[in-house]
């Protein structure tokens, strides 16, 4: 092997490990970040799986445990590790004293009490694993969540159909037709993104309530969905510029019309984009609470589950662990949504906006 051979060599397994020891070093920061940003998930679950007295412990373990009792003669006593000659000894509390205590080998009982110089107040006490599986279905029966459940899910899943065919109805005609002012008209669109909804909630309030009368029900959170929506708009034209128009002159050249042909040639090419503009959606819809806190109030009956939560929230401030449960519970579906359809949803939100 040449001079020149052996230093490419080297060069390409320097090369290689420092690949090695990038690709390491950007996994271990996306690990750290994934368990810093998953932390308050974590703490929830636990804390939802603790009892009353657990949560407001403040000297309580992080994870769901109960202190261990032995029961002696018809007697309950706190057990504690007590540091002994032989080493920590498991030991139950008879008689608490300042200088010395009472204890009893609950491994032993029998050999009688036992007495230990030192301030008992310095023992830990020793705790069993405990953990309350009871809590969720008691958030679940005292919530009526089944009726939340149903509530949110119509909202979310009629809005969202509704939304995906007015946006990319919108998008195609933006994105394949001409017609007069059509760019202005799509800038005009996509500025009312940046329009705060603060300015128009008191019009639309009005309008809502007070001229159509729809007070109370679902329909000022459901109509101005089924016009689409600026953000859908833009998502969807992006994709579909980026669809070959050659398909769309073959369909064209066997007869197929501008609908037919935006039902069987672009609506299929564009299945990861719909995906991601129906998950936003579903997503926004499932957490959507200050349109339905506002617009249905005075109808408990219709409220979603995050209007439901707030009221558990305040009727059970003191129970921290069926609220979590309630939360946690909340979560399940678009959870379970999300993983299921991930793969599609990331590649739409990739693909949308890169030019083929």
């Amino acid at each position: 092997m040449t001079t020149k051979s052996k230093d490419l060599s080297y060069y390409q397994r320097a090369k290689r490990q420092r690949e090695i020891l990038v690709s390491g070093a950007v996994t271990l920061l996306g690990i750290i970040l994934l368990s810093i940003y998953l932390m308050p998930l974590g703490y929830g679950v636990i804390t939802s799986l603790k009892t009353k007295a657990q949560v407001s412990d403040p000297d309580a373990p992080i994870l769901p445990s109960e202190n261990v009792v032995f029961t002696y003669e018809g007697e309950r006593y706190d057990v504690l590790n007590v540091p002994t000659d032989d080493g920590i000894q498991e030991w139950a509390l008879v008689k608490k004293g300042r200088g010395s205590s009472t204890f009893l080998d609950i491994n032993n009982p029998e050999a009688g009490p036992i007495e230990w110089e030192g301030n008992w107040r310095s023992l830990e006490p020793v705790r069993e694993l405990d953990v309350q599986w009871s809590n969720y279905p008691d958030a679940w029966n005292t919530i009526r969540f089944p009726r939340l459940l149903w509530n949110t899910l119509v909202y979310a899943f009629v809005t969202m159909i509704g939304t995906l065919i007015a946006s990319s109805m919108v998008a195609y005609g933006f994105a394949r037709f001409r017609f007069p002012f059509k760019n202005i008209l799509f800038v005009v669109l996509i500025s009312t993104i940046i329009l705060p909804p603060a300015v128009t909630l008191v019009p639309t309030y009005a309008f809502f309530v007070n001229v159509l009368h729809w007070g109370g029900t679902w329909l000022p959170l459901i109509v101005p969905q089924m016009f689409g929506n600026a953000y859908n708009v833009f998502l969807l034209r992006q994709y579909f510029m980026t669809i070959p128009k050659e398909m769309e002159e073959a369909a064209r050249i066997d007869g197929a019309g501008p609908i037919r042909t935006f039902i069987s040639v672009i609506l299929p090419q564009a299945a990861p984009a719909l995906t991601a503009v129906a998950l936003f959606h579903f997503f926004f819809a499932w957490n959507d609470f200050f349109g339905p806190l506002i617009y249905l109030a005075g109808n408990r009956d219709a409220n979603p589950i995050t209007v439901g939560l707030t009221e558990f929230n305040g009727l059970y401030n003191s129970d921290t662990q069926l609220i979590l449960a309630a939360a946690i519970i909340s979560m399940v579906l678009p959870l379970t949504i999300f993983f299921i359809a991930q793969r599609v949803f990331i590649q739409g939100i990739v693909i949308t906006g890169v030019d083929k």
